[in-house]
């Protein structure tokens, strides 16, 4: 519900020295009417067309705290090696998940909404076939340090248009049911990642890296 803001400021004025001109000062307003004097139709109308300020919408907190989003480090990123040469000539498409958004709303005993954006950026290394190729990633929902509950695959077209790099920005979102209303986001994590081979999750996990741009750099 919409409520205005009505500003009201009290002034005081002292007029000792010429209560005369003090009274007649109160009683006039600026266009030297009466400031006793009802508006006219006239006045009316530019009273209702005023403008009014609004008050800024009072948004409800939850009823708990958001679940983690986070990446997988092992699928943070994407490296495409020819025969598994870790060397920058060696290298086809890579991406990068670079960070996560994300925010949450619940109440009473509803299901948790989470939306949240996703940065990638992606790059054509010197093995690289093509201006264009559609990456795959994978949203996870999780018990918190437990079971994998959900797991859904995404697809990522990019159009290279030429250049060595792009960078895209996707939104999802997730709905989590809860058994009952005390079920509080904190006890869940939602996981993002590419999908990678087991070589790739290898290549990730001894902490190497291409950056997008392996085309014209060596690796780091």
């Amino acid at each position: 519900m919409r409520r205005l803001a009505l500003a009201i400021s009290a002034i005081s004025v002292l007029a000792t020295a010429l209560p005369g001109v003090a009274e007649a000062q109160s009683r006039e307003r600026p266009d030297g009417r009466d400031r006793n004097e009802r508006p006219g139709a006239e006045g009316q109308d530019q009273e209702r067309a005023r403008p009014r300020p609004l008050a800024p919408l009072r948004r409800q907190a939850n009823v708990g705290p958001c679940p983690f989003v986070k990446i997988l480090y092992d699928a943070a990123r994407y490296v495409e090696l020819e025969n598994n040469q870790a060397s920058a000539s060696a290298v086809g498409y890579t991406g990068e998940i670079e960070g996560v958004s994300a925010g949450c709303s619940y109440q009473g005993d509803e299901p948790i909404t989470v939306d949240f954006n996703v940065l990638f950026n992606l790059g054509r290394g010197p093995q690289a076939q093509g201006d264009q190729r559609t990456y795959r990633y994978w949203v996870a929902v999780t018990e918190r340090n437990r079971a994998i509950l959900s797991k859904e695959y995404f697809d990522l077209p990019v159009n290279f248009d030429g250049q060595q790099t792009a960078q895209i920005e996707q939104q999802q979102r997730v709905v989590i049911p809860r058994a009952e209303a005390t079920t509080s986001g904190g006890n869940f994590e939602i996981l993002i990642g590419f999908d990678v081979t087991p070589e790739m999750a290898a290549f990730n996990r001894t902490g190497s890296r291409f950056r997008p741009q392996a085309g014209v750099g060596g690796a780091q």
